[in-house]
């Protein structure tokens, strides 16, 4: 399958080309069922030759080309239409009736800068031009509408409010939030190219738009086409999330993110604001003889993660807790790591026996550490420093430490 991307450097085409090309050169292997051969990349560095040869040989093409912020109402119709109109012109030429996708904007045709109705009515009218083009050739045409987008390489300053913002806070500039009970429906990049395998593979999600022309009303016959998954926070929302991953270079708390979660697809998103140097952070390294304890990451719910540093001959721990429990994992060396249950054993009168795990990077295997057991972990080695990965299942709280000190 040859697949024509115009618009190819903006921001949904720049991401749906990278990701196609996955799935060409055989990386993401999540979709089987699909095939792709050439990927054609149209813009405007790419010559009318280029173009009218691509609609030639395209087995599918998604149209992204338009004008996201024109001067006025004659370049978004030359842009948007006027361009629209050419490439289905070409694909005639050629008898080519392969399907067709295109992009068009609920913010931009909605709310954009010229008012709903001529704004609205040019947007309107591009996608009656693909019906129509259906209806003449038989072709397939998958027409969506998306919301407010989202993600990485989202040009700040621009048309996007979200991406202005990740860029501000990531890069410690000023910002302005008008109203922070303002709503925005998101729709993430990578829930978008997800749709886009969809309608490749020829199992698009249809719908119909409801009265405001905003809200998908989803059909099996629908006339239009949309993306299942979106989210909707609040100005207020997004900014406070922003400010929090921000201070995680200062805390090493990140906040809570579930998988496929808002908070998580906007750090993600965050992430890509990043200057080259706030993508680096020293660690707070606690240093004595016997070695180095440094707290890596730690987490509102999920505990935290240390690494642990042992001298040659030394010992480490040497405390019990008595309801949080740990996993320690050498990856460094070798060690001894010992447990022994707090108090007196009723049956013998004496103290419990100690439980001994010896431990080496070259076999890594993790050991709990049991609530109620003190512990230690000893470097055997003579001349290598002992390294182990910890996680606890709860973040150090220096007011409650549930940590006392007691030898194995």
């Amino acid at each position: 399958m040859n697949i024509l991307v115009t618009g190819s450097a903006g921001f949904v085409g720049r991401n749906l080309v990278e990701n196609l090309k996955t799935i060409r050169d055989g990386k993401n292997t999540t979709r089987p069922s699909l095939t792709i051969g050439e990927i054609y990349e149209y813009d405007l560095p790419n010559t009318e030759e280029e173009l009218d040869e691509w609609c030639r040989k395209a087995d599918f093409v998604f149209n992204l080309a338009g004008v996201n912020r024109p001067k006025d109402s004659s370049e978004f119709k030359e842009g948007n239409f006027g361009f629209a109109g050419h490439l289905l012109e070409l694909l005639k030429k050629h008898g080519n009736t392969c399907p067709v996708m295109l992009s068009s904007s609920i913010q931009a045709s909605l709310s954009g800068r010229f008012g709903t109705s001529e704004y609205g009515i040019s947007k309107r009218d591009g996608e009656e031009l693909f019906f129509e083009y259906s209806k003449e050739t038989g072709a397939k045409v998958m027409v969506y509408r998306f919301p407010n987008l989202a993600g990485k390489w989202v040009r700040p300053n621009y048309n996007s409010a979200v991406g202005t913002f990740c860029n501000a806070v990531a890069n410690d500039l000023p910002y302005t939030v008008n109203d922070r009970n303002t709503e925005l429906e998101l729709l993430f990049i990578d829930d978008l190219i997800e749709e886009m395998y969809d309608a490749l593979e020829g199992h698009p999600h249809r719908c119909d738009f409801e009265g405001d022309g905003m809200t998908p009303a989803p059909c099996e016959d629908g006339r239009y086409c949309y993306c299942p998954v979106t989210h909707k926070a609040t100005l207020g929302e997004i900014v406070d999330l922003l400010e929090s991953f921000n201070r995680l270079n200062d805390t090493f708390l990140i906040p809570e993110i579930p998988k496929g979660s808002f908070a998580s697809k906007l750090y993600s998103m965050y992430l890509s604001y990043l200057p080259e140097e706030k993508t680096v952070y020293p660690l707070r390294m606690n240093v004595d003889e016997r070695g180095v304890f440094t707290e890596l990451i730690k987490t509102a719910n999920n505990g935290q993660v240390s690494i642990n540093i042992a001298r040659p001959g030394n010992t480490r721990g040497q405390h019990w807790h008595n309801s949080k429990w740990e996993i320690f994992i050498v990856v460094s060396g070798h060690g001894l790591i010992q447990e022994r249950k707090i108090g007196i054993n009723p049956e013998t009168g004496k103290e419990y026996e100690v439980h001994g795990f010896e431990v080496y990077g070259e076999e890594m295997r993790a050991v709990i550490m049991l609530p109620g057991y003190t512990h230690n972990i000893i470097n055997l080695d003579k001349e290598r420093d002992l390294v182990t990965v910890m996680w606890a299942n709860e973040a150090f709280d220096p007011n409650h430490p549930d940590t006392f000190r007691e030898d194995v």
